[in-house]
């Protein structure tokens, strides 16, 4: 197949993203040979002038930060899974000029648990409370039973995840940072804090604990992430996430299903080592 067509990442700073990687590899796999994706720098203030830009050639985009939530009114129609965190990582165009937005992020999160063999939590606990947090809240409301636990760092940060958890029908319970190390007694506990947040705990994680999912895949491993697999508990990264989430990107730009997730995932494992 050789129709002439371009997608790329945008965001603000862009230049470490994957995404470039991933996607090419995709299309190299799907045999996509007119295909191109490239990597924009864009702010929230150059956003609508570079989508007011874009020509019928285009087919889709992958936004990071802080761009999720800029985006959305721009967009002609989000979808429900992107409305329940306001949040928009994944923009297709219509043959007939339409902009439409979705989160491929969420179902990501749980097609790479899912990968581990983790479908269904009885409990779970979230380290953190940014804008990962809240997409590890919406994928939790879909396999977590019961209570969910937040480690967060301010008040400010514990009324943003209750109030994430009314929205999101999880029953959430929030807990100061310094009582982190309690959220590895949960059968999962997803952190989604910057790079070092987490290395102090490391110490912390029992014998045989359950299953850690990072977000983080640079640096990789992290410190917990190696203490947590050396006690015998299986974790999932954030390469894992971001394969999962880019397959249904390209599934949903280029029509193409399924996407060829290993050759993506060879091709981010081989640039992630050259770094």
């Amino acid at each position: 197949m050789s129709d002439n067509k371009k997608a790329a990442v945008l965001g603000s700073p862009i230049a470490h993203s994957l995404s470039p990687v991933l996607h090419r590899a995709a299309y190299a796999a799907l045999g996509l040979t007119g295909w191109e994706y490239g990597r924009h720098e864009v702010d929230e203030a150059a956003l609508p002038g570079f989508l007011e830009k874009l020509g019928p050639e285009w087919a889709g985009l992958s936004l990071t930060m802080p761009l999720k939530r800029a985006v959305i009114p721009l967009l002609d129609e989000i979808t429900p899974t992107a409305a329940s965190v306001e949040a928009v990582n994944t923009v297709v165009f219509t043959p007939d000029g339409r902009r439409l937005g979705d989160n491929t992020d969420i179902p990501g999160m749980l097609a790479a648990l899912r990968e581990r063999g983790v479908d269904k939590v009885e409990r779970a606990a979230v380290l953190g409370a940014g804008a990962t947090a809240s997409s590890a809240l919406a994928a939790l409301s879909r396999i977590c039973t019961g209570e969910v636990t937040a480690y967060v760092r301010s008040a400010a940060r514990a009324d943003e995840m209750r109030g994430w958890g009314d929205r999101l029908g999880v029953t959430v319970r929030t807990a100061p940072w310094e009582d982190a190390a309690a959220a590895f007694e949960a059968p999962l506990a997803i952190a989604t804090t910057p790079a070092g947040s987490t290395d102090a705990l490391a110490a912390a994680v029992p014998d045989r604990p359950g299953t850690l999912f990072d977000v983080l895949y640079e640096p990789w491993p992290t410190a917990l992430a190696t203490a947590w697999a050396d006690r015998g508990g299986a974790v999932v990264g954030g390469l894992d996430l971001l394969v999962h989430q880019a397959v249904l990107q390209v599934e949903q730009m280029t029509g193409r299903s399924p996407g060829p997730l290993a050759a993506m995932r060879t091709a981010g494992e081989a640039a992630l080592a050259a770094r």
